[in-house]
């Protein structure tokens, strides 16, 4: 079972243009909704490959409904906590080279109360499902304490569960100290962690293994083009992915982590998990909008696995 916590879920508008003019009039040549936010990505990418998941977000204002009618078209069992404000709306601009331009709301202001029930639900679902990925992802919306990822680690290990966290800004650091059993970062996200420019393999594979040495069980690092790199305390491993006709980014790093633990909860091995990782982001790429992939999409990737990947090659995003 996997447990998405998204605790800033957002309506995604992803509108497709020829080419984004800056202050002129665009015209669409298409466009869609879908429910988002990086937990919500994830859990949707778990459910499209027949995989055992549950969202626990908070719901609010007519974004609220149409987001809980959004999930519920697609068969994503969702455990929603009612909030006073609304959540946000969030509209990505895509061209047709894959550049893409987003504008994120900051979405609600939750109450001390709010937040006390957002937690409880999660608890309560986390001692349902013993054993269970509890994946704590996304920004956070205001009157959620900073260390909200890192009591969320040790509220899912105190009922024996596992923890990943993808997630940027403070909360990031906020997080590591509580020993999450993985966290997915980007490779600026992990730059920023660790206050370095990370220009090759070996400079990410080190900034990672600082956070396996400081506690975090797993880090699965996404390079874009350049593909994925899971370091552990005794490896490092690369897997790579072409993508020929890239649509949108928005949501392929979610949908990488959904095939991550997905493989890891069927009981891959990490290594397998790790091309699956990359299977889904390049399918997902390939999608408009915030699309999950299918399992024909997945299976029509092609995945290059390096086990032993040259520290010196630079990265090219």
């Amino acid at each position: 079972m996997i447990v998405t916590v998204t605790s800033n879920p957002s309506v995604d508008r992803t509108i497709t243009v020829g080419r984004l003019r800056h202050g002129e009039v665009n015209r669409a040549d298409d466009a869609r909704t879908d429910p988002g936010g990086k937990g919500i990505n994830v859990s949707r990418a778990v459910a499209a490959h027949g995989g055992d998941t549950l969202a626990v977000l908070p719901v609010g204002g007519a974004h609220g409904r149409m987001m809980t009618d959004l999930l519920t078209g697609t068969g994503v069992p969702v455990r929603a906590v009612p909030i006073s404000e609304g959540i946000r709306a969030n509209v990505a601009i895509v061209e047709p080279d894959g550049t893409t331009t987003k504008v994120n709301e900051p979405g609600p202001h939750l109450t001390t109360d709010e937040v006390t029930a957002f937690l409880d639900a999660v608890r309560a679902t986390v001692e349902a499902t013993p054993g269970a990925w509890v994946v704590g992802c996304g920004s956070l919306p205001g009157g959620v304490a900073e260390d909200f990822y890192a009591h969320l680690v040790r509220l899912g290990h105190e009922v024996g569960a596992r923890v990943a966290i993808d997630t940027s800004g403070t909360p990031l650091p906020s997080a590591i100290p509580a020993g999450p059993d993985l966290v997915k970062p980007n490779r600026v996200e992990l730059g920023e962690l660790v206050g370095a420019d990370l220009d090759t393999l070996g400079d990410v594979a080190d900034a990672a293994r600082d956070l396996v040495a400081g506690g975090v069980g797993r880090v699965l690092v996404s390079l874009g083009r350049d593909g994925a790199l899971l370091v552990t305390d005794d490896r490092a491993v690369r897997a790579v992915a072409t993508v020929d006709r890239p649509a949108s980014t928005v949501g392929a790093g979610d949908c990488a982590l959904a095939g991550f633990l997905l493989a890891l909860d069927r009981g891959s091995d990490p290594v397998q998990a790790l091309e699956q990782a990359v299977a889904f982001g390049a399918a997902a790429v390939a999608l408009p909008g915030t699309g999950v992939p299918s399992r024909h999409d997945v299976g029509a990737v092609r995945v290059r696995l390096d086990t032993e990947p040259c520290r010196t090659d630079r990265l090219t995003d």
